[in-house]
């Protein structure tokens, strides 16, 4: 039986094949390949800022975790050191991307299990990170924010503050969340004990984020091979018992107040400063020395026509994004448009296990199943 692309909680374009026995799922085969953009090839005919917003619309759930992916590829390709505050606006974005995901993904889940409540409340306070990215970027999702070198802008006048007020309301609406689903009887009863992943069957599957710590493996970038200022902030890291989708449910939530944490930090503690090298070879002067400088114009007119100078080389980093391991391998052969560019995408590895997380489940639980997954088919496809 084909269950999607056109059902409402394939989220995306899926398209699977059961094989059924009754209700009970013997085998479910995933057919991808109908978001394919060709994204990669693409970015070898572009300059490394004319890429940028090709990942933007990977997983177009978490734009800005996806550009920090990229950059910091090309960054350590060039052995590009950037300014301080820098990191901290590039660690308090991608930690606000991690809570726009999570929303998503706890609340859609719901919505597919029959909760529709929490989905409402997650996008109102979505929407409010929406307009901190437009402030920052002038766009809502697609913002094309972070720059090899640093950020674009700096931030706008009283953006911290209002970052702070969003925090301090935002823990009593998780709260509410929590409060209609945790000890929900019809909630825990469709996700307890369903879709089970071993620790063995994890890591074979090439598991990794929320799946992984779910099983009971406490693996994350950010403390593992810490990027930016993570070595330096404190905060734990959830991790399941049993691998099953209640477990995974908790993470999440869990994880989203692990990200407030965070943000709280980078308030805190964010220095002043600049928010770019001045090295107009990788990155483009500001506004302001155009009208004075000549070599700056000139410098502006060679970024934007032929891009930035980038070393011959090849480089592959990875971070940890809201849905696990996204990591981004370059290789640059000899000018400023790369040679290859080869994406590693998490959705993917959790998508083939699939059919061993369905096996003698029932159809209902499939999307239970699916939605605990957190897919998205911008970055499996393509």
């Amino acid at each position: 039986m084909n269950f999607g692309p056109q059902h409402p909680a394939a989220h995306g374009v899926l398209r699977l094949i059961l094989e059924l026995k009754g209700e009970t799922i013997k085998s479910a085969d995933p057919h991808i390949g109908l978001l394919h953009r060709g994204t990669e090839k693409l970015v070898e005919y572009k300059t490394p800022l004319q890429a940028l917003p090709y990942f933007d619309r990977l997983d177009y759930v978490s734009m800005m975790t996806q550009e920090h992916a990229f950059i910091l590829s090309l960054e350590k390709l060039n052995l590009t050191q950037i300014p301080l505050r820098a990191k901290f606006i590039r660690v308090l974005f991608s930690e606000l991307t991690r809570i726009l995901n999570h929303l998503l993904a706890v609340t859609a889940h719901a919505l597919d299990v029959g909760a529709f409540t929490p989905f409402l409340w997650a996008f109102e306070e979505r929407e409010k990170i929406f307009e901190f990215y437009e402030r920052v970027s002038g766009a809502r999702m697609h913002a094309s924010y972070f720059r090899i070198g640093g950020v674009n802008f700096d931030l706008p006048l009283g953006f911290l503050d209002d970052v702070f007020l969003f925090l301090n309301q935002f823990s009593c609406r998780l709260d509410e969340i929590e409060e209609l689903l945790t000890n929900n009887r019809i909630w825990k009863n469709r996700l307890i004990n369903v879709g089970i992943v071993s620790k063995k069957n994890a890591i074979n599957l090439g598991f990794s984020g929320v799946m992984l710590r779910g099983s009971g493996i406490c693996w994350d970038l950010r403390k593992v091979y810490p990027y930016e200022i993570y070595s330096e902030i404190p905060f734990i890291i959830p991790v399941g018992t049993i691998g099953d989708c209640f477990d995974r449910y908790l993470i999440r939530i869990q994880e989203m107040r692990e990200s407030l944490k965070i943000i709280y930090y980078c308030l805190n503690n964010i220095p002043i400063g600049n928010v770019r090298i001045e090295n107009n070879k990788i990155i483009n002067p500001i506004r302001n020395q155009l009208k004075q400088s000549m070599e700056s114009l000139i410098h502006h007119f060679i970024y934007f026509s032929k891009g930035c100078v980038l070393q011959i080389g090849n480089i592959y980093t990875s971070i940890e994004a809201p849905k696990g391991e996204f990591g981004v391998f370059i290789d640059n052969k000899k000018n400023s448009k790369l040679y290859r560019c080869k994406i590693k995408s998490p959705g993917f590895s959790h998508l083939q296990g699939l059919h061993l997380m369905t096996q003698n489940y029932k159809i209902a639980d499939l999307v239970t199943i699916i939605g605990t997954q957190d897919i998205v088919f911008g970055e499996i496809d393509r």
